[in-house]
């Protein structure tokens, strides 16, 4: 039997070319060699204030997203997160298992709550928590993340082990699948931070549905380092960042991207990486405007009932476990 893969990401903000190339384009690699399901997960939106009609248009374009990157309905389970209860039931009871001191030492409560805990809601410091149930629902073991997600990881898999150590053999450890290059593409204006949705810049990042002008307009924009030579150097972030995204566009190697760039300047690499960028999204971007809305609706059904035949099982026997009926 395959191995299986879980992986999801929140339909709020607009997703960038980051959130492509270290989450996306893996999805779209691994998911014939794994069983897989990849879930919209509205309910960990909600830890944060949301516009309700935003959040539920926002829900089904990020199916788009999913599809028009290349996920196959008929090879991965795409669902979204509400439509599958057991989810939230199985948050409560891993909540019960969970210790308070493991949930204040979580980086992204920290950063979210911005250092004012006592108004952030309980949802935003139990956010890891279901992030666990999510996983273990489906007796994952491979979990597609990037290196700020990590953590959430680790926590997952003390949770599983300890509820296998108390009430018996019943979730699989899971395993990170972090990718060697793109798990962290940084803000275009702010290298040494990491690309983000919620950046206030929009000048940082490249989205997905940014119109050829506008990724040529940021990526002219972007900063770069001192010196002149286009090389991956870890002392120079900037330029290695708009290298790494050329090099993960086009798929040529490393040193490849820098034969090809010898003795070139800023401006006419900028010039190039802007028209590889644009012509790698121009297709991307016309599929996303062909899925209607009812096509969604039957996938995201489907994809909830397959969920659901897998997530009850789990439940089932973690109530049993539990002695809950």
């Amino acid at each position: 039997m395959k191995k299986r893969i879980f992986s999801g990401a929140q339909p709020t903000g607009e997703l960038h070319i980051g959130n492509y190339l270290g989450a996306l384009k893996n999805w779209v690699a691994l998911q014939h060699d794994y069983e897989s399901f990849f879930c919209i997960v509205n309910l960990h939106a909600v830890t944060l204030p949301q516009d309700p009609k935003v959040l539920k248009k926002k829900t089904l374009d990020l199916a788009r997203i999913y599809l028009a990157a290349g996920i196959d309905p008929e090879v991965s389970t795409v669902f979204i997160q509400s439509d599958v209860s057991e989810h939230a039931e199985l948050a409560w009871v891993l909540n019960c298992v969970s210790r308070m001191g493991e949930l204040e030492r979580m980086t992204q409560f920290k950063d979210k709550g911005r250092g004012n805990a006592e108004r952030a809601s309980v949802g935003l410091f139990t956010y890891p928590v279901l992030m666990a149930s999510d996983i273990l629902l489906y007796q994952t073991d491979l979990v597609p993340v990037g290196q700020d997600q990590k953590q959430h990881l680790e926590l997952t898999r003390d949770l599983a082990e300890r509820f296998n150590r108390d009430f018996g053999d019943t979730f699989r450890i899971p395993d990170p699948y972090i990718p060697p290059v793109g798990a962290a593409i940084m803000s275009l204006k702010e290298p040494d931070k990491k690309m983000s949705k919620s950046d206030e810049n929009l000048n940082g990042s490249i989205f997905l549905l940014d119109d050829p002008d506008t990724v040529t307009r940021k990526i002219r924009k972007a900063v770069t380092d001192s010196g002149t030579e286009i090389t991956f150097d870890e002392s120079r972030p900037a330029i290695t960042n708009l290298l790494t995204i050329y090099h993960l566009l086009t798929g040529k190697t490393a040193d490849e991207c820098e034969s090809h760039f010898e003795g070139k300047g800023y401006g006419v690499f900028k010039s190039e990486l802007a028209e590889v960028t644009v012509e790698y999204l121009r297709p991307f971007q016309q599929k996303v405007k062909e899925f209607e809305d009812g096509d969604l609706e039957r996938i995201l059904s489907g994809g909830a009932e397959k969920a659901r035949s897998v997530a009850s099982e789990t439940l089932k026997s973690v109530y049993s476990r539990m002695g809950i009926r």
